[in-house]
């Protein structure tokens, strides 16, 4: 298969690259250091990335900045910041993307245990997320010529201890637990799923 993997660089990216890799056809896509460049809050950047890589059988996504901080220093400027990127950002990959993945495709956004389980400082990553779980169950009944999406939903992952703090008594997602939560949407058969881990 031909995957893209956006956001290819960070921690979550380059353990599914290396993971996949092995496998199957991968496109690194991240805004610096990959096969292609690309800044998810620009339009203009997803549709250069999608014509340099042409049709495609799967596209994941681990990309998604958000504002982590205290609830006091939240503005509406920053807010929004966060929706363009987690939300937004993840929404045209799809709208754009649609237009060049093969049938039977599929799409693997990333949300996380926060849409359901809010912690302090995070209300940013809280209602981005909800808002990423609720576009992919829309968008699962409308996308055509067989293609799926669904969503993985961790809570904190083991190769990111600096947020450990913020996740009191959560046991931390694995990194082969993440990945067989990406396998099962890529290669699986469902779609509109939240896959929580």
């Amino acid at each position: 298969m031909k995957i893209i993997i956006v956001g290819a660089t960070g921690t979550m990216g380059r353990h599914l690259v290396s993971a996949f890799e092995k496998e199957h056809e991968i496109i690194k896509a991240a805004s610096k250091d990959s096969d292609v460049i690309v800044d998810i809050t620009s339009s203009e950047s997803i549709g250069a990335m999608y014509k340099q890589v042409g049709s495609f059988d799967a596209l994941i996504s681990t990309a998604g900045p958000t504002y982590v901080g205290p609830w006091s220093k939240l503005t509406a400027t920053e807010f929004r910041k966060g929706m363009e990127g987690k939300l937004l950002g993840q929404v045209n990959l799809v709208l754009i993307g649609q237009h060049y993945i093969n049938p039977k495709g599929s799409f693997t956004l990333i949300t996380g245990a926060l849409s359901h389980d809010p912690q302090r400082n995070f209300a940013n990553a809280s209602a981005a997320n909800g808002a990423v779980d609720a576009f992919v169950r829309a968008a699962a009944i409308e996308l055509e010529n067989g293609i799926r999406i669904n969503a993985v939903s961790p809570t904190v992952i083991e190769n990111s201890p600096q947020y450990f703090p913020f996740f009191p008594g959560d046991i931390p997602v694995t990194m082969k637990e993440l990945e067989f939560g990406f396998r099962k949407s890529v290669f699986g058969a469902n779609t509109g799923q939240i896959i929580n881990l």
